[in-house]
């Protein structure tokens, strides 16, 4: 197993990326100014981008892997990898998601506490509903931990 940092030609991975956050032109918001790290296992089983926000916060934009790869830790190495990798420079990491039985459990097992909400976020920001597990998201939560 391998992290890559990925500098040139990031939009390679999009397909990898639109499973995470399936809309182009927010992927777009951030993945010129991120950080896009891939893990390969035999292929390549997932991807993250991270970004400066100012005020000691690195923020996970996106973690995705593969459907065949799920439930198999790559996800956590990834999070393991960037707390790593970044702990000293940052003093907290930060992902946003929406209020799914799918990714709230996942962030809390990886040691994420809730941190805000910011409502309404995914009606106003995405030209379609997104659902994930039956869910309708409209809001954004934020979960942090220390690094």
């Amino acid at each position: 197993m391998e992290i890559l940092k990925i500098e040139t030609e990031k939009k390679r991975f999009l397909d990898l990326l639109l499973l995470a956050d399936e809309q182009e032109d927010m992927i777009d918001r951030y993945l010129d100014r991120g950080t896009m790290y891939v893990l390969e296992d035999q292929g390549i089983k997932g991807a993250c981008v991270v970004t400066d926000e100012g005020e000691g916060i690195l923020e996970l934009k996106n973690l995705a892997v593969v459907p065949g790869g799920r439930r198999k830790g790559y996800g956590r190495r990834l999070i393991s990898f960037l707390e790593d990798s970044y702990r000293g420079q940052y003093l907290r990491l930060q992902v946003g998601t929406g209020d799914s039985p799918a990714t709230v459990p996942f962030y809390e097992a990886c040691g994420f506490r809730r941190s805000h909400t910011v409502k309404g976020f995914f009606t106003e920001h995405y030209d379609h509903p997104i659902y994930e597990e039956g869910v309708l998201l409209t809001d954004m939560i934020y979960f942090q931990k220390e690094l």
